[in-house]
């Protein structure tokens, strides 16, 4: 996505291409999801997921490099990305973030999330998967380092924009090692409280 004008950008309309992975991704993890549920997480193979999903291992290895990345995938985080991205330029850095979680949250239906939650739950009780969740929040952080100093105009390897990054990850971790959201607009709304602490000076 570009970054737009100060009245804002419209969603940029995936191609048929791009929505037919979208969906064959989801429906790897889905069944990736169900079957570490029912038999455990060490117990599954990949071959397993992909005799679930109906796809060959190999298609299964073009969308995921291994089965730990099924779970350490998540779908809020390119879509808040995505939305990040879009938001005009000259905001409040703060303002703009929670515009952004709120722009993702409305591209989630109940059924998305409750996936997502499942996802979650998964990696919070199986140590292999929060080692591979930790690699894809290390590649958050280096995304969302970049968009921060970009919009901030400063360099990437600024001690003030490392700090600001890690504070925002801070509250999404906090957010999602925290009481469940039962729907993603409760997710969002703990976001914002987390943002506001943050805004406020983090006071305790």
């Amino acid at each position: 996505m570009t970054e737009g004008t100060a009245t804002g950008t419209a969603p940029v309309i995936p191609g048929l291409r791009e929505r037919k992975k979208a969906r064959t991704r989801a429906l790897i993890q889905e069944h990736a999801l169900r079957l570490f549920e029912e038999q455990g997480y060490t117990h599954t193979t990949v071959e397993q997921i992909a005799e679930a999903a109906e796809v060959s291992p190999s298609t299964f290895f073009r969308y995921f490099p291994n089965k730990e990345d099924t779970v350490a995938h998540n779908r809020f985080t390119p879509a808040f990305l995505d939305a990040l991205r879009a938001r005009p330029p000259g905001s409040d850095l703060l303002e703009t973030i929670h515009r952004a979680v709120h722009d993702a949250a409305e591209g989630f239906d109940e059924q998305t999330w409750t996936q997502e939650r499942r996802r979650q739950r998964l990696v919070l009780s199986v140590p292999d998967l929060r080692a591979a969740s930790f690699e894809q929040l290390m590649l958050l952080a280096s995304v969302l380092r970049d968009e921060v100093a970009r919009r901030a105009e400063r360099d990437r390897d600024d001690l003030e924009v490392h700090t600001f990054t890690g504070a925002l990850l801070g509250v999404f971790a906090a957010v999602v090692a925290g009481a469940p959201q039962t729907t993603v607009r409760n997710y969002a709304e703990r976001i914002d409280r987390g943002l506001a602490h943050l805004r406020s000076g983090v006071p305790l």
